[in-house]
């Protein structure tokens, strides 16, 4: 058989023997949409030009920044999630995609929202994870109206002008801490719950979906009000201290946000560990450590590869205005982790 020839491409794709050539040599400007009818053409026939085509789609693509405003940066998880960011943006095709990734220490509403604000101004779009309060809402629709079109990261926001979320199921989160919770526990007892922030979108379904499933399947339990660590270790250390001075019959605690080091820390410090069933969020090597040693019993993982690429996706098709073409609204399998399977 002999290799398909220019002829054969433009008949592929519909087009005339010079649009391809200039395409393939950038002699004259050629709609978007026609080089991309070209190139799928290209890799259905086989032609041997393709690399060359992908080369010069890049080399034309439009040029868009995107943010990200993310937590703590001394974070590991954060951290993970901002490497992930970075690679998927400059990956994403169709775009050439720059990366501007800024942390938030105190995440406090009027800090995100000053930050937001500030990020929004330099960027085309952005994505963030926030606490769901009125000033942030408010910076968001603020964006929107100048044309900047802002996305959720782990949490949902509920600013009606958001363009998307991609984070996992904390319903099902949720349930299955309790589960694990409920059917390790050699007898009833009290259970501790934290929560980054008691606006938390996320945090909060994973708290009701913790307790309907104890009050469903195991009622002999008694579930604690929940903590607010403000996804700090230290907060967190000092809660986790406080429930076991407070609760002798303390069987179990689930942390339903971050600052997850603080508990490990205070199990390991109290001499707790593995006495109380500790179920927290996200693989880092702390979590890792702590399911090894039998401190942690098991561990809720965002898949961050994954959440890193559709995210860009949704940004990607906003700057676009292709914002309704694709899913944007994600909710990923989370990954569960206990320490026979890290």
């Amino acid at each position: 058989m002999t290799r398909p020839t220019i002829r054969d491409l433009a008949e592929a794709a519909g087009v005339g023997v010079a649009t391809v050539d200039r395409v393939l040599n950038q002699r004259a400007p050629v709609r978007r949409e026609t080089a991309e009818r070209v190139l799928a053409a290209a890799e259905a026939i086989g032609y041997h030009g393709t690399g060359l085509l992908k080369r010069r789609l890049e080399e034309t693509a439009p040029s868009r920044t995107f943010g990200f405003l993310l937590q703590r940066r001394a974070d590991a998880f954060y951290q993970e999630m901002a490497a992930a960011l970075v690679a998927a943006t400059r990956a994403a095709p169709g775009v050439r995609g720059k990366p501007v990734v800024e942390f938030v220490e105190d995440i406090s509403a009027g800090t995100v929202a000053e930050k937001l604000l500030a990020l929004g101004a330099r960027v085309d779009a952005l994505a963030v994870v926030a606490a769901d309060h009125p000033k942030v809402t408010e910076a968001v629709e603020q964006l929107a109206a100048r044309g900047v079109g802002v996305m959720t990261l782990l949490s949902e926001l509920s600013a009606p002008s958001g363009i998307g979320h991609v984070g996992i199921d904390h319903r099902k989160a949720g349930r299955t801490a309790a589960w694990a919770i409920s059917r390790l526990a050699k007898k009833p007892g009290s259970v501790g719950i934290f929560v980054g922030s008691h606006r938390y979108v996320g945090h909060e379904l994973s708290e009701i979906s913790f307790r309907s499933y104890f009050r469903e399947h195991a009622p002999e339990f008694r579930l604690l009000e929940p903590l607010a660590n403000l996804e700090d270790p230290h907060l967190a250390h000092e809660g986790t201290m406080e429930l076991l001075r407070r609760n002798p019959d303390l069987v179990g605690i689930y942390v339903a946000g971050g600052g997850m080091a603080g508990l490990i820390s205070a199990l390991r410090e109290s001499g707790a560990a593995g006495r109380i069933l500790a179920v927290c969020n996200e693989l880092v090597p702390e979590t890792r450590a702590a399911l090894v040693d039998g401190v942690l019993d098991a561990v809720i993982a965002t898949p961050v590869q994954a959440l890193a690429e559709r995210s860009v996706e949704i940004l990607a098709r906003a700057v676009a205005g292709r914002g309704g073409e694709g899913e944007n609204r994600v909710l990923l399998p989370f990954e569960l982790y206990v320490s026979e399977n890290v």
